[in-house]
């Protein structure tokens, strides 16, 4: 019985070295073909991975891609904007390195006992990362390019680039990409301009930027803005630098035509949150 047993073991013992091995060549390639962050230290992208995925989509559909985008720097984007983004998305964005290790155990966790990828725990360099280089699939492999891009991009950038960056590309509708369009999409005012209650219907529709529109928003989407305004308070976002010579330049981007939703019908706005004492 012992004989026969042996060759079974050797059978599974290979079989465990060969899926090692492969897994072992796959994490080895998505590392070794990594993209180079450092040039977004000084240099604005002029599309990211998620644009161009949308623009096949439309594509496929037999449509035009659509694309209404103005990159705007830092300190023109409303510090009540980055503050209810900083709520919405990442409240501990001071407190990692690119990963929320807490957050991530506990999506794993929650993964595992669902016996499916579900729960999200991305920080905004993480979602940074994989809207300019990789795809909105779970795959394992993409995920880990995911984790070791936000580890770079934190180790190359300080945080108010990242979430410069960050708010110049997510979407925010259909073909309507960054702050800037956003804000002039729904509110038709500069991102510098949003209020808090504006801000707080922009950040409560990342989520699901195509379904919560914050021009004509749901009861979902106004509960989330309520949550929201509630916490902005608590939350510090980067200050924004002084420009340098070698700062981003924000080229000028002619007035595209705007999506055919914008500028809806705006509700009368929220009366703002009090003040939290200083």
């Amino acid at each position: 019985m012992a004989k026969k047993v042996k060759p079974v073991l050797r059978q599974i013992a290979r079989g465990l070295t060969a899926v090692a091995a492969v897994g072992f060549g796959c994490l080895a390639y998505a590392y070794l073909t990594l993209p180079d962050v450092r040039p977004l230290a000084t240099v604005n992208p002029s599309t990211t991975a998620f644009i161009e995925l949308r623009a096949r989509e439309a594509r496929l559909q037999g449509k035009t891609p659509r694309r209404f985008q103005r990159w705007v720097a830092y300190r023109h984007i409303s510090p009540q904007l980055s503050r209810a983004v900083l709520v919405a998305e990442d409240d501990a964005f001071w407190q990692h390195e690119g990963v929320d290790f807490e957050q991530l155990q506990e999506s794993i966790e929650v993964d595992w006992a669902r016996g499916r990828l579900v729960r999200g725990a991305s920080t905004i360099t993480q979602q940074l990362a994989k809207n300019l280089y990789l795809s909105p699939s779970k795959n394992p492999v993409r995920k880990f390019r995911e984790l070791i891009i936000a580890r770079r991009l934190e180790a190359e950038l300080k945080k108010a680039r990242i979430l410069e960056l960050y708010l110049n590309v997510i979407e925010w509708g259909d073909g309507i990409y960054g702050a800037e369009a956003a804000a002039r999409t729904y509110f038709s005012a500069p991102a510098s301009a949003l209020s808090s209650v504006q801000a707080a219907l922009l950040a409560g529709a990342i989520v699901n930027p195509r379904l919560l529109n914050p021009g004509r928003p749901t009861q979902r989407l106004l509960g989330r803005q309520q949550l929201i305004l509630k916490r902005m308070g608590g939350v510090s976002p980067p200050a924004p630098e002084p420009p340098l010579p070698s700062s981003p330049a924000e080229a000028p981007i002619p007035e595209p035509s705007l999506p055919v939703d914008a500028n809806p019908v705006v509700p009368e706005p929220l009366p703002e949150p009090p003040v939290p004492p200083t």
